[in-house]
């Protein structure tokens, strides 16, 4: 009874107003496609990590895609690209709602109604790149249903990964990855009111091939892979569209996953098991080891718990998220899928839950959890509000 009573002092927490929580963590696991075969080994799945129970879940086995690229999480749904397709999903039950064929299809945004693809590609077979007459196309998000897209005569003419909705602007990264020796630096700009191509941003010889991008007030860092050879961080202004390219020195090689986390960049270089950070302040030509020896696939930052998602994987056997909290030390890790390349977080809200807890419960001695079922053993608590001798209280790791 000592420790229960230690446990909850620890994790009880008294609120007053509705907060942000992280209700699950969404993880797409690409799987592994023996390209020489040609044969899918193991199949692409989605799974769901409960925080509090530290329990992992398969949700979805998607069979026949030879890889998957992203996910995003959105109102009640998710959204999924995996290989040429676009699959739409409840997040609450994990049932597919919809599915949509998009050749080339690589990241996802959301614009009020409608969903922003990006394209890029090559054949498997030659390696050689395809050549799409679109690269930013645009479906609609009741179901998936084709809206619009700019051609390459009026849009992007290459290749595109990354995408950032800032307002009522699009940012769209256009790096032309697939073919080699022919990469490029452009931040291409839409005007999602009007759809209309505003502007394209050059990120200079030192800023090709832009992997990931990330928002910070108003200015847009890309992560630069240039030609493989090396790496460098791009600043753009939204205000100015002006640019500065900043080469990491001593580099050898491109990056392999990067995050925004706590106002800082952290990434890795590929081949390498160093993590670093790069402070967006003094934009230094190199990063501060943070002390975690060990390669990662895929960085993602719980904000709300200063969590740092690092997933691991060696593409074919095995794949495993590694928790780190904002002392880098190690908190949790479990196994996922193989080759786990997106982490999303499920953020919610507990506005609307305290009246009807409040509602529900006759008995001040009695706890109640966050659907109003009557908990009579504080061991099964779980991540939500609940009533406790009258009060309301917030519970979370």
């Amino acid at each position: 009874m000592k420790n229960l009573l230690f446990f909850l002092s620890v994790i009880i927490v008294q609120v007053s107003t509705a907060q942000d929580y992280v209700h699950q963590v969404l993880i797409l696991n690409e799987g592994y496609f023996d390209y020489t075969l040609n044969q899918s080994i193991e199949p692409v799945t989605i799974g769901s990590y409960n925080p509090v129970s530290q329990q992992y879940i398969i949700i979805d086995t998607i069979q026949g895609a030879r890889f998957a690229s992203d996910l995003i999480i959105d109102d009640s749904h998710f959204y999924v690209a995996a290989d040429n397709m676009l699959h739409k999903y409840d997040k609450n039950t994990y049932n597919l709602l919809a599915s949509q064929h998009i050749d080339g299809i690589r990241n996802l945004a959301i614009w009020n109604d409608k969903i922003i693809v990006t394209r890029g590609d090559y054949d498997n077979t030659t390696f050689l790149p395809i050549f799409f007459n679109s690269y930013f196309q645009v479906f609609n998000k009741s179901d998936l249903s084709f809206y619009l897209e700019l051609d390459t005569t009026i849009g992007p003419k290459w290749a595109t990964q990354n995408l950032i909705i800032d307002g009522d602007n699009a940012y769209v990264a256009i790096n032309n990855a697939y073919e080699w020796g022919n990469e490029k630096g452009i931040i291409g700009v839409v005007n999602l009111n009007t759809f209309s191509y505003l502007n394209e941003i050059d990120l200079g010889s030192s800023g090709k091939n832009p992997d990931n991008m990330l928002l910070d007030g108003d200015y847009i860092y890309t992560i630069n892979n240039k030609d493989w050879s090396s790496s460098s961080i791009s600043q753009v202004s939204l205000l100015t569209y002006g640019s500065i390219t900043i080469n990491l020195a001593s580099v050898s090689t491109g990056c392999g996953t990067s995050c925004l986390r706590d106002g800082k960049i952290n990434y890795q270089i590929s081949g390498d098991t160093l993590l670093y950070e790069w402070d967006m302040l003094t934009l230094p030509s190199t990063g501060t080891s943070l002390g975690l020896n060990k390669n990662f696939y895929d960085l993602s930052y719980d904000k709300i718990n200063n969590l740092l998602y690092a997933s691991s994987t060696d593409y074919s056997t095995y794949g495993h998220i590694n928790i780190f909290n904002q002392n880098n030390s190690l908190i949790h890790s479990f196994q996922c899928g193989i080759s786990p390349g997106t982490i999303a977080f499920d953020i919610r809200n507990t506005t609307g839950i305290h009246d009807m807890l409040l509602g529900n419960h006759k008995n001040n001695e009695i706890l109640y959890d966050i659907s109003g079922r009557r908990i009579n053993h504080e061991l099964y608590l779980t991540e939500g509000i609940y009533i406790r001798n009258g009060k309301k209280f917030y519970i979370s790791r």
